[in-house]
């Protein structure tokens, strides 16, 4: 289907903000909630894109947008997966095809993009701390219209949630959260909050009765009043023990439902009630995740985000199967070593914040359940439940994305890196990740892993390299590691069975050359082979050295370059400032070199979304860019021989 085929229904397509949507009754809104079910589907089943989460909150999303005065009122939404409806019914509807795409709409909730989008969003659980600045914020200026936040069950197990929370309660404010409870957040939610939200069943059952006995109380005369009052004595003690609130009420919210979270019109009646309550309150929705699509709700982790086209009846890819054998992704590289490392290796371990299906690990957490952790959506958990088992003799391999370990970075310092505890950090996703973009970009691994002291900071050229690292890891109980890797396809090159230990800190020269050399960390050195086979063609010979570690640094091969090159060329996929580069440079500062030196990465800058060839060229770390970069330096080169020296004038 072309996106000139892809039409919102006849009330979807003249709905250009909420304030048109609020012009319909409310007999009308189960109809708008279909049509934008439906055009959600029609544009993620031929652009890609978060798919499940969206479709599980479009009656919520209508509901909010047609009760509150948005943007005045704001809405604050955690993570941003589940935005699509929302961003479609203010204002991005027309273009919403453009959305992850290379100069499109962003993925998530971004402030630069559009009004409505009070809070940018990309990693979990931060809507109520943000929505609760927000509140505080309007209060000390006089302004008391709404703050509502949006948070699904996933990131409430997360522990910036609670902390919100619980300063919430204390200062009374008057805040709205809204938890959407669907029982999974990418991969099935694990933990005790999981089960006690996920029992609703007897939940259901008690609001029934409560309304039933309290309609009947108003019925008696005189003794009515009073009978009520005790009766909600009674619920309050009841709700503690039938229902999830307990829990919220300890923190000092109101609390209410569980909820329908399809049923559009009581949603409304809901959210009309909760306007006119003061103090901080929370709704419990209950909905469905990939709610209107058959396949979805079947299997929500799959149908989580796709990227490739597909039937929107059946959910049969249309994608034209690769032939010839299959390219493993890193990920799946990397689980299947620590698999096979668990099982040669009883003190191997493996954790995941709530990744396993992303970092691979699922594999293991099926085959070897009672060695592999999914501890939910806390990082910070994580990194020291990891450093508790290494301080009892285990080796935890902590799968993690780039990004994400950005939040547990105070754990990395204090409870591993201090104690010197062999904790092996595998950062999936690291470098430039695609059309998440710029909160999902796992730029920083590098400047914030390598300046932490009993750390060995490391990345693989290949899945050779990765499987050895791995291993190598095991090897030292006195030290950390940290192995990164890239989002994606790895070289489908013939890895040999068992492992090979490396040497900490040793490169290699994967070929000689005249003059430039490029110095790269990580699989983005796989584009100077590429921009070899072009250079070759002019007749260009450069040097092309594997570093693989950036601490310790191979000292002894740089200084061999440095003393048979003139130019050096540092290639990473990730910020220029404190990274790979920077070690290299902070070295020969260090050292008698006098070699000139270019450093090619991220730039100060953020990189949108787009896909990773798109990136990589726009920031010109690919093969291109490479070639570029070498015919600068020579030129220089050239240029700086062709000025003749200018002999000293004799002193009259």
């Amino acid at each position: 289907m072309s996106i000139s085929k892809i039409k919102p229904g006849p009330l979807l397509a003249n709905i250009n903000s909420p304030a048109d949507l609020k012009k319909l009754s409310t007999d009308q809104l189960n109809d708008v909630c279909f049509e934008l079910r439906d055009y959600i589907i029609d544009i993620v089943s031929v652009h890609g894109g978060h798919f499940g989460a969206s479709l599980g909150v479009v009656e919520l999303t209508v509901a909010l947008h047609y009760v509150l005065n948005t943007p005045e009122d704001r809405l604050v939404w955690d993570v941003g997966h589940q935005a699509y409806g929302h961003k479609i019914l203010t204002g991005r509807r027309d273009n919403f095809y453009t959305n992850r795409k290379y100069g499109g709409l962003s993925g998530f909730p971004k402030r630069s993009e559009s009004e409505y989008d009070t809070f940018g969003v990309g990693h979990s659980s931060t809507s109520i701390s943000a929505a609760l600045g927000m509140n505080i914020a309007r209060k000390m200026m006089g302004d008391d219209r709404k703050v509502v936040a949006v948070i699904g069950d996933g990131s409430m197990t997360g522990g910036i949630a609670f902390e919100a929370m619980n300063n919430a309660g204390a200062m009374n404010n008057d805040i709205t959260v809204i938890l959407n409870d669907n029982n999974i957040s990418i991969d099935p939610n694990v933990g005790a909050l999981k089960e006690y939200l996920a029992d609703i069943t007897t939940s259901q059952t008690f609001n029934k009765i409560r309304d039933e006995v309290y309609d009947m109380l108003g019925h008696f005369n005189k003794a009515g009043d009073k009978m009520r009052k005790v009766a909600s004595k009674m619920e309050a003690a009841l709700t503690s023990a039938l229902t999830p609130g307990g829990l919220f009420r300890a923190l000092g919210f109101k609390y209410y439902g569980p909820v329908d979270g399809h049923n559009v019109k009581g949603l409304v009646r809901h959210l009309e009630d909760l306007k006119r309550i003061p103090g901080p309150k929370l709704l419990h929705v209950v909905t469905v995740k990939g709610k209107g699509f058959a396949p979805a709700e079947k299997d929500q982790v799959k149908w989580h985000a796709q990227g490739s086209p597909f039937d929107k009846i059946t959910g049969k890819s249309l994608s034209v199967a690769k032939t010839g054998p299959s390219i493993p992704k890193y990920q799946d590289v990397f689980a299947d070593a620590v698999i096979e490392l668990a099982k040669q290796d009883d003190r191997v371990v493996a954790v995941t914040p709530a990744m396993p299906s992303g970092t691979g690990l699922l594999k293991m957490m099926k085959e070897m359940p009672d060695r592999c952790f999914d501890v939910g959506i806390a990082e910070q958990h994580a990194v020291t439940f990891a450093a508790g088992m290494a301080a009892e003799g285990k080796i935890p391999f902590a799968g993690i994305y780039s990004t994400f370990l950005q939040r547990g970075y105070d754990q990395v310092v204090h409870d591993v890196a201090i104690q010197k505890l062999p904790v092996v950090f595998c950062m999936d996703r690291a470098g430039l990740v695609g059309a998440d973009g710029p909160t999902h970009h796992g730029l920083y691994d590098i400047p914030f892993m390598r300046c932490l002291p009993n750390m060995v900071i490391c990345a693989p050229m290949n899945e050779q390299e990765l499987r050895d690292m791995l291993y190598t890891a095991t090897c030292y109980t006195d030290r950390s590691f940290g192995i990164r890797y890239p989002r994606g396809s790895a070289t489908g090159m013939k890895v040999r069975p068992g492992f090979m230990e490396m040497e900490l800190g040793k490169g290699e020269c994967v070929r000689k050359g005249d003059r430039v050399a490029v110095l790269t960390y990580g699989a983005i050195g796989n584009h100077v082979i590429e921009a070899c086979s072009i250079l070759n063609d002019e007749e260009i010979s450069i040097g092309h050295y594997n570093m693989r570690f950036v601490k310790p640094l191979d000292t002894k091969l740089i200084d061999s370059i440095a003393a048979s090159y003139d130019f050096i060329i540092t290639l990473e996929d990730g910020v220029k400032q404190g990274g790979f580069g920077s070690a290299i440079a902070e070295y020969l500062a260090e050292t008698s070199h006098r070699v000139r030196m270019r450093i090619m990465g991220v730039p100060d800058r953020l990189v949108e979304h787009g896909t990773q060839k798109e990136l990589y060229r726009e920031v010109g770390i690919d093969a291109q860019g490479v070639v570029e970069n070498v015919r600068e330096a020579l030129k220089l080169l050239d240029e700086e021989t062709a000025i003749p020296s200018i002999a000293a004038k004799p002193i009259s």
